[in-house]
């Protein structure tokens, strides 16, 4: 995934404690004459210089970023990141913002007038660069980037093979009930070309694409009349009954294999057919073929779900309502629970931790109330940590003078919530409801009980605190995910 960038993302001033990194120590060889020039030299003070030395210098350094695909991020004088976009081609994008001639159009040209930095995220490709771009900007908001900033996600395929006769569909909605247990791949990036190779695809393994209900052995479906697909061999019409089980299983095992795999063996078949087109001089199906090939190379630009790059997309589906009305029965509390806010804590790199803090209301998220925080008295002690995030968050809500949420959720066990609980000890006003939830057995331990609750699997209080804890320890680890395993965070 992302390779290692030379530069290392910061967070925007209103995402917790978090401070600019330090640059990293690369020099760019071949850019003499005067001096080594260095991607990482810091920029001069703001102010300092006159609006064209400042084009110049952002000109200069956009050169000598990489020719590769990634991600870029345009900062003010102050760290705060202004616009994110992607790129094929890093150098030459990047630099096109700062030539003379450059026109931005009415709502990014006033950008030029503020930025001072930039920073870049290397990616493998271009399916890599747009996922990237998406979460960042979704995760921070940049001021410039009137677009995207929107729940558009991108389509997965879907193939429900828990069904009698599975279906092959395209969604942006994987999390969907109606595809529990299907076969779920993606996110791809391109969605005509999906589109395009799943209507190829279909000539050859002939599944269905319709939403009905077809059951084996119904005695009605040899009454059916099939639509269009089935008399015009795209499809082998189950629903007239006009295959067995069986036989429908082994077409749809042996697409499934084929858009898992290389697919060479089909696209070399394909292509030359292409070049056998060319030469009789049949540019027309020469041109439709080529079309076709393109269309089953783009299936494999795509992420995976383990990537979790639209976790949105991707974590458990839950009612709100009835996934607080069941945790409400569950902690047996009088009124409903309408605001909750889960902490967690990451350690990015062994020596870096963070904490986040993230806030649901009415069971959704409500991001305007997400914070990060950069902790300061400890390195690897999550109890030190969980500590120093409850002081900083509910110091306010301590004193008075805000009110707490219904319920606080902490990620850990019996320990984490006995810390949480020691720094809320501290405070004069005390919470209404604290609880954590422990990984793997999937626990939950409320305060003052030392017993904990467990719950069945499906239970959808259950898989609200899920689905929120989750939350939490994505947006604690989203510039980790970016980085793949890299420093989220500079050190001081």
């Amino acid at each position: 995934m992302p390779s290692r960038s030379s530069y290392y993302l910061n967070v925007p001033p209103d995402a917790g404690d978090n401070q600019a990194p330090e640059p990293t120590d690369l020099t760019v060889e071949g850019d003499q004459p005067q001096r080594d020039r260095r991607l990482d030299d810091p920029p001069p003070a703001w102010g300092t210089e006159s609006r064209d030395e400042r084009l110049e210098r952002l000109r200069e350094k956009a050169r000598h970023l990489p020719a590769r695909a990634g991600v870029y991020l345009m900062k003010d004088c102050k760290g705060v990141v202004l616009y994110v976009g992607k790129a094929s081609k890093l150098s030459n994008r990047v630099a096109s913002y700062f030539i003379p001639s450059a026109d931005l159009g009415p709502k990014k040209q006033p950008m030029l007038d503020v930025i001072h930095d930039l920073d870049i995220v290397e990616c493998e490709g271009e399916w890599e660069a747009l996922l990237a771009e998406a979460r960042l900007i979704k995760d921070i908001r940049p001021h410039y980037n009137t677009m995207s900033l929107d729940d558009r996600t991108y389509p997965y395929l879907v193939i429900t093979t828990r069904d009698d006769f599975p279906g092959v569909f395209i969604t942006r909605t994987p999390s969907d009930p109606k595809y529990k247990g299907a076969k779920i791949l993606g996110p791809f990036t391109a969605v005509g070309a999906l589109r395009d190779a799943v209507q190829i695809l279909q000539r050859i393994f002939k599944y269905r694409t319709c939403t009905l209900d077809i059951r084996d052995g119904d005695p009605k479906l040899k009454f059916f009349r099939p639509c269009l697909l089935g008399p015009i061999g795209l499809c082998t019409a189950p629903c007239a009954a006009k295959i067995s089980k069986e036989q429908y299983r082994a077409d749809i095992d042996r697409f499934v294999r084929f858009i898992t795999s290389k697919r060479s063996a089909m696209l070399r078949q394909m292509r030359a057919e292409m070049q056998e087109a060319s030469k009789d001089q049949n540019y027309e199906r020469a041109a439709v073929l080529r079309d076709q090939i393109h269309a089953i190379e783009k299936l494999d630009e795509r992420a995976t779900t383990k990537d979790r790059w639209q976790p949105e997309t991707e974590s458990f589906y839950v009612d709100p309502a009835r996934g607080l009305r069941s945790l409400q029965r569950t902690l047996k509390l009088e009124e409903p629970i309408r605001c909750v806010e889960a902490i967690d804590i990451a350690h990015l790199q062994g020596g870096e931790t963070v904490g986040s803090k993230v806030c649901f209301i009415d069971g959704k998220p409500f991001k305007n109330e997400y914070r990060r925080y950069k902790i300061k008295s400890a390195d690897n002690d999550d109890y030190k940590a969980i500590r120093e995030v409850v002081s900083r968050r509910y110091r306010d809500a301590g004193a008075g003078a805000e009110l707490y949420p219904d319920v606080i959720l902490i990620d850990g066990g019996l320990g984490q919530l006995h810390a949480a609980l020691d720094a809320f000890d501290d405070l004069d006003v005390k919470p209404p409801m604290v609880i954590s939830l422990a990984k793997k057995e999937e626990l939950i331990y409320i305060q003052r009980e030392s017993a904990p609750i467990k719950l069945g699997r499906e239970n959808l209080g259950l898989k609200f605190c899920q689905a929120i804890r989750d939350e939490a320890h994505r947006f604690a680890q989203h510039y980790h995910h970016v980085l793949r395993r890299k420093k989220m965070l500079n050190q001081d």
